[in-house]
């Protein structure tokens, strides 16, 4: 347990919360809901039980209750309350927060508990659509402020990677039904984050088609081998660091030279990256996508 963070800045609640310090402090001030330690500075320092204390407060907030009466609540019985909403309106800024909490602590029975119990009333999609994507938005901001560090970041990371390998696995045991076409999934060179390139094979092997996972930091010079086996290859990647903004007029030359000689290779890309590119320049055999959802209606 030395991993465990026990202690949070009023910095760190507010990222995690979502409410402002100002709030916060009001809230601590007039209604006495959180007792926080102080440095010798007179610095406010949070414990485990506060976050979760505001988090729960937060969640009765956001659905309509006044602070006033929260804060007359018996404190056992706010998690009962929350529980409640969640169960009632399948609460997802709960699950979110649960997550949090899981990723905080390294806590891998929480994240699974909190994943199966969504599992229970929703669909894979529907908890990476709804849950996952907002979760790793809200990740890139916490990590930008300090309030996590990079192994919280993998941590939860890699368990949400796990649920979508258990989840393509279990379509892969399905013969592909779409024969028109194959996609060969890959990042660049230096590229890693491949959750939404995960995410995407995920999507298209549910659409039947057949999908080759290359994975990270793959030179198009290592590509060329797909060519001896397929024809028609959709190439798709996602630019999320990686080709830079001088680099990405080289790498689409390099991928027509190499990959699309013969004209019937074509190369899908999304991420941060495109916003780089000149879309009107493209040849037709590479198009930029905005979102996995603009790819996928592109397939009907």
């Amino acid at each position: 347990m030395n991993n465990v963070k026990k202690s949070f800045s009023i910095r760190d609640m507010e990222n995690l919360s979502g409410i402002k310090a100002h709030t916060i402090r009001i809230w601590e001030k007039r209604y006495n809901l959180f007792q926080p330690e102080r440095t010798s500075t007179n610095i406010r320092s949070y414990s485990l039980s506060s976050l979760q204390k505001l988090l729960n407060i937060t969640l009765l907030y956001n659905n309509g209750y006044k602070i006033s009466k929260i804060a007359k609540l018996d404190e056992p019985h706010i998690p009962v309350i929350v529980r409640e909403i969640v169960s009632n309106n399948s609460e997802k800024s709960h699950a979110i927060n649960a997550f949090k909490l899981a990723m905080i602590n390294f806590d891998q029975t929480l994240f699974l508990n909190t994943y199966n119990s969504l599992l229970s009333e929703r669909s894979f999609r529907d908890i990476f659509n709804d849950v996952f994507i907002p979760l790793l938005n809200e990740l890139g901001l916490l990590w930008q402020t300090d309030t996590i560090s990079p192994s919280h970041e993998h941590f939860i990371t890699h368990l949400i990677k796990q649920k979508i390998y258990i989840n393509t696995e279990k379509l892969q045991m399905v013969e592909p039904t779409q024969k028109d076409k194959v996609f060969a999934l890959f990042l660049p060179e230096n590229e890693i984050h491949e959750i939404g390139l995960l995410y995407l094979n995920y999507e298209i092997t549910l659409r039947g088609y057949k999908s080759i996972y290359l994975g990270q930091t793959m030179p198009i010079d290592s590509l060329v081998d797909l060519l001896k086996y397929y024809n028609n290859i959709h190439f798709v990647s996602y630019f999320t660091v990686s080709p830079t903004k001088d680099e990405l007029t080289s790498y689409f030359d390099k991928f027509s030279k190499t990959l699309n000689s013969s004209g019937n290779s074509k190369l899908y890309v999304l991420g941060h990256q495109i916003q780089y590119i000149e879309k009107e320049e493209l040849p037709n055999s590479i198009k930029t996508f905005n979102s996995i959802e603009h790819l996928i209606s592109s397939f009907s």
